[in-house]
């Protein structure tokens, strides 16, 4: 049995504490697509740490964690990762696995990535320029380098075949940066990388499931980015999406159970797209800073705004969610008026869908607003404490939806996380 857990906005919604907060129900947590662009914060103890490609269950010293096939891989900074991940007292080389399908990121990708976006000028997409929209080029070129060719001893001259096919469309862009450093470290990150399990990853979770294990699928980025689905051309480049989970760990579509989605109280969105519910004023300013709103793998900080619905609902939609987790509430435990975005004005006709390309379109939002409850939630555990605004302001959610808050985060810690 499989259950998964993604992200319903632009990323960002607090996926590593809600990941690691379920992780003791489950047997194997695995990572299904992504890169380090990825940024999962859970604090263990008082200690904050961010999670980029390893899976959140890692500090659950039982558990199994795979990197999957549909994840791109960077060595640097998975070492650096592990390293910090050991830093913490845990033996990763215990329970962290990779799947030999893993395609990995290569010091050439990150410099195409670089030039790519330079080359964009005003048009940029708001890459992390990690090499990761690079990466997946070559996978779906057909030209890209996985974790399992690590262990050919042709490695080394199917690597520089590569670089030359990417020297050659760096020539194209102009680009002057030496990279040399970067593959001294990248070269150093592949022996290490080798010492690590490497698996046939579709057959060792289909062995976990027919032995009974429990599997979280664990998603990166969020569903409105995804490369299919989301705001093309501002998107990630890969699936974030349920159906993701079956083209990123290789199990079949009637193994998955329960979808968790999450979503935050209100909405965020980092780097360039689309954004129709984005709060331009003080109070936009308020959840930025309340919120802590900065990227935890860029710095960046993010843009800020309501709640919207309508993006929520086609997330559900695709998603086929069956609960949802909100974190972040009380993040407007201080604002005496909430809004929530419950459709769109386009051409002055009200509409309660996503536009084929939101950027081409003039997107009014209408709002409901609430009354805020100006209550600090932060140490109640009960639901029915919780105070009477905040439950009209679920109600609504719930009734709009159709699908079900389960849980509310009330603060970063593990502990504050509140049954429906």
């Amino acid at each position: 049995m499989v259950d998964v857990i993604l992200g319903l906005q632009w990323g960002d919604e607090g996926k590593g504490k809600i990941v690691d907060f379920f992780a003791k129900n489950y047997d194997v947590i695995a990572r299904f697509q992504g890169g380090p662009n990825a940024g999962h914060t859970l604090y263990v103890g008082d200690k904050k740490i961010v999670l980029h490609q390893i899976p959140s269950g890692i500090f659950h010293e039982d558990k199994t964690n795979l990197i999957g096939s549909g994840v791109v891989l960077d060595a640097i900074t998975l070492k650096k990762e592990c390293d910090a991940v050991a830093s913490f007292g845990v033996d990763y080389k215990k329970n962290l696995f990779i799947s030999e399908r893993t395609h990995l990121i290569l010091p050439t990708h990150r410099a195409l990535d670089k030039a790519s976006e330079l080359s964009k000028g005003d048009g940029k997409i708001g890459s992390t320029l990690k090499g990761i929209g690079p990466a997946y080029m070559d996978k779906t070129g057909r030209n890209g380098l996985r974790v399992g060719d690590l262990l050919d001893k042709n490695f080394t001259t199917q690597y520089i075949k590569l670089r030359m096919k990417h020297q050659r469309l760096l020539d194209n862009f102009n680009f002057q940066e030496d990279i040399t450093s970067w593959e001294e470290e990248f070269f150093e990150a592949l022996d290490f990388l080798r010492d690590l399990k490497i698996v046939n990853g579709e057959y060792f979770i289909n062995e976990k499931i027919a032995a009974g294990n429990r599997v979280l699928a664990e998603g990166a980025q969020g569903s409105m980015l995804d490369v299919d689905f989301g705001t093309f051309p501002y998107v990630t480049s890969s699936s974030t999406i349920t159906a993701g989970v079956c083209s990123g760990l290789g199990i079949a579509p009637q193994k998955i159970k329960e979808v968790i989605g999450i979503t935050k109280a209100y909405c965020t969105r980092v780097g360039s797209g689309p954004f129709p519910t984005e709060l331009m004023d003080e109070t936009g300013d308020f959840l930025r800073n309340a919120g802590n709103e900065f990227g935890s793998t860029t710095g960046r900080p993010r843009r800020c705004g309501w709640i919207d619905l309508i993006a929520l609902q086609f997330a559900c939609m695709i998603n086929g969610v069956t609960q949802i987790v909100m974190t972040k509430a009380d993040i407007l435990d201080g604002l005496d008026e909430l809004k929530v975005c419950n459709s769109y004005l386009i051409n002055g006709e009200e509409k309660n869908y996503i536009p084929f390309q939101m950027n081409r379109v003039k997107i009014d939002p209408q709002f409901k607003s609430f009354e805020g409850w100006k209550t600090d939630i932060s140490a109640i555990n009960n639901y029915d404490t919780m105070p009477a605004e905040m439950k009209t302001y679920i109600d609504y959610l719930n009734n709009f939806i159709k699908v079900p808050v389960k849980y509310i985060s009330n603060g970063p810690g593990r502990e504050q996380i509140v049954s429906v």
